[in-house]
């Protein structure tokens, strides 16, 4: 009986020892696949893409001179249209391009004359942020480039009514932003320059038609290269950005527009201020590999 009894006790315990062994695999097992999803999971994950969009509309004095259509000095008002997108991946590099479009009605100082003018902007270029000198700084310098297209019509000019604006330009930008918080809002002070450094331009000659040009084929150093000097503009834009939501902010400001050139014995300057308002958006998109 006691060998029995003895023997019993050894194979229970046994049996639970064995059971205390399984779960104690299986617990591994699982947990060891649960680590394994992880590590597939992280490695598949790619580093986000950060998108961040604004849309602003906005409206302001200008004045415009040019000389291939009249010598006379015009001034007015003007509608702009301004997007900008911003796409990064990491925390340095990101790419930023913008769209702006320009119209604007003019008039000369006798309210005789009329301009009436229409230009496209668009500026593609990598910038670098450094955001570690000051808390809620970021300093931002880079490399854009700029393509203008456009036209100034004079409604009662004679046998050139119409000037053909057209433009290739690099420009070094700089910027700087500055994020903080009023009146329980995020809100982010923002500014931007850019300056022409080089590029060309399409321009006739003082006094040579479009007839000429086109139709004859008379070409007479229509496209000039261009420098600070012969191109000396200037473009700056400063906002503010108040949070609405998350993802959402408003932002107003103020573009300054200031572009001038002097080629082929012909001047030209369009001034415009705009007062800007808009909306800004930020949001991600996260890709996984297959």
């Amino acid at each position: 009986m006691t060998i029995r009894l003895i023997t019993t006790k050894v194979k229970t315990a046994l049996s639970i020892a064995a059971q205390r062994c399984m779960l104690t695999v299986a617990a591994l097992s699982v947990c060891t696949t649960i680590g394994a999803q992880d590590g597939i999971d992280s490695t598949a994950t790619m580093s986000p893409t950060v998108y961040t969009r604004s849309y602003m509309v906005g409206t302001g004095p200008v004045r415009l001179l040019d000389t291939y259509l009249s010598q006379e000095h015009f001034k007015g008002s003007g509608f702009t249209f301004l997007s900008t997108s911003e796409k990064r991946k990491g925390q340095r590099w990101f790419t930023m391009t913008e769209h702006q479009a320009d119209i604007s009605y003019t008039h000369d100082r006798s309210d005789n004359f009329n301009d009436i003018s229409g230009i496209y902007k668009f500026y593609c270029g990598r910038l670098r942020e450094w955001n570690k000198l000051y808390p809620g700084l970021t300093l931002r310098a880079g490399v854009m480039g700029m393509a203008t297209l456009g036209f100034i019509y004079n409604t009662t000019a004679g046998n050139n009514p119409a000037q053909a604006l057209a433009a290739l330009q690099i420009m070094p930008t700089l910027g700087a932003s500055y994020r903080f918080a009023a009146w329980g809002k995020p809100m982010m002070l923002r500014y931007e320059a850019q300056l022409p450094l080089a590029g060309l331009i399409f321009s006739p000659q003082y006094g040579q038609s479009y007839y000429e040009i086109f139709s004859k084929g008379d070409y007479d150093h229509n496209i000039v290269p261009t420098t600070m000097v012969a191109y000396p503009s200037f473009r700056q834009l400063i906002t503010l950005d108040v949070g609405l939501c998350k993802h959402v902010s408003m932002r107003i400001g103020y573009l300054g527009d200031y572009e001038q050139s002097d080629v082929n014995s012909i001047k030209h300057h369009i001034y415009s201020h705009r007062i800007m308002i808009g909306v800004v958006k930020s949001f991600q998109l996260i890709k996984h590999k297959p």
